[in-house]
């Protein structure tokens, strides 16, 4: 298969992406040489194998995730774009190579309704003004829209003027929510969320199953590969249809969810409570009751349930890019599960982890 390659306008002055240029079965080259480097001695030392990568079959339009800063420009203007590299000087951008088609038209939308709406942009050296950043979702197996507006405390001048704005000139958004953050701080979203238009939420389906996703919801950016991925952790646990699985670091659910229907039960861990309310809802949507969803630390609540008798025979542990830690894989090891699915964000991270399971 031939690939293009790629050329951004805004490349140099962004450095958001720093492969494009780099035509494509080359970058799968250098990421399977780095994992080889990282985990090879790994899995020569257990008998194990490293698969050949599984890339893109069209390497662009894949984050379904796009967001932007605001900063006030001169008369009024309101500025948007990415922050060039090292600083927070915003380069403006029309479209994005590597953003679901529509979203970088959805955030630019917003800055031109805050001018005609008198809406001033945030100033981060002051924590002065109202319009923070926007973000928006677009649904990867449905058409739908969340764009959440980031507001520099709960009041927003002419919401309603501002909605209709955004509304009239991008249809395709489906919901939008204002989300409050008033603390200085380089997080984009605050902890309060106030509905404006629609539902509040978004809708999208991984592997049959259907999924909830609010503002501040964790989900995949790149909903093609993230189905690649889950097949894989499917197809790595095993499953018949009897086993018990933990879904460690669950979120809204999603490998568990998808599990689900391949597994006798499903028990998903997580500590945010708004993750959890979201992976129940998200397990009754799907008509799944053999998966329930438990708000504790993955950590405490596996080492407990060890203690009190619980052996899964499959655990799925997904954590955030920093990995997991020596205490959590001491309570999976405590449980002796029959097989572990490990879903990292880090192949350097995931080496470190695994040599902390061989000891066990």
């Amino acid at each position: 298969m031939g690939y293009r390659t790629y050329t951004c306008p805004i490349a140099k002055s962004c450095g958001g992406c720093e492969w494009l240029a780099v035509p494509y079965p080359i970058q799968l080259e250098r990421k399977q040489a780095l994992v080889e480097e990282v985990l090879g001695q790994a899995a020569r030392r257990d008998h194990g194998t490293l698969e050949k990568i599984c890339g893109m079959d069209e390497p662009r339009s894949y984050r379904h995730k796009a967001a932007t800063p605001f900063a006030p420009g001169s008369r009024g203007r309101v500025r948007c774009g990415f922050y060039a590299a090292g600083s927070h000087r915003i380069v403006p951008c029309s479209s994005c190579l590597v953003e679901a088609p529509g979203a970088r038209d959805v955030l630019n939308a917003v800055a031109r309704a805050a001018e005609r709406c008198g809406i001033p942009a945030y100033q981060e050296d002051r924590g002065s003004g109202v319009l923070r950043h926007a973000v928006v979702r677009m649904g990867y197996a449905t058409k739908e829209c969340l764009l959440t507006v980031v507001t520099n405390g709960p009041r927003l001048p002419r919401a309603e003027k501002f909605v209709n704005d955004i509304r009239r000139n991008q249809p395709q958004v489906t919901s939008i929510v204002q989300n409050i953050n008033e603390r200085r701080t380089n997080a984009i979203l605050g902890r309060q969320c106030i509905t404006l238009y629609g539902p509040g939420v978004m809708h999208d389906r991984l592997l049959g199953c259907s999924f909830e996703i609010g503002p501040t919801s964790f989900y995949q950016t790149n909903p093609a590969q993230t189905e690649v991925l889950y097949r894989a952790a499917l197809d790595a646990a095993k499953l018949t249809g009897k086993e018990t699985v933990v879904d460690a670091y669950c979120g809204i659910g999603t490998i568990g969810l998808c599990a689900a229907p391949h597994a006798g039960q499903v028990i998903g861990v997580e500590r945010n409570p708004a993750a959890v309310k979201d992976a129940a809802a998200n397990a009754r949507h799907n008509k799944l009751s053999n998966a329930k969803f438990v708000c504790a630390d993955a950590t405490e609540w596996m080492a407990a349930a060890a203690d009190e008798g619980l052996h899964p025979d499959v655990v799925f542990l997904d954590p955030p890019r920093a990995g997991s830690t020596p205490e959590c894989i001491t309570a999976v090891a405590k449980m002796a599960p029959r097989r572990v699915v490990y879903v990292s964000c880090d192949p350097e991270t995931l080496a470190r982890d695994v040599a902390i399971f061989a000891r066990h």
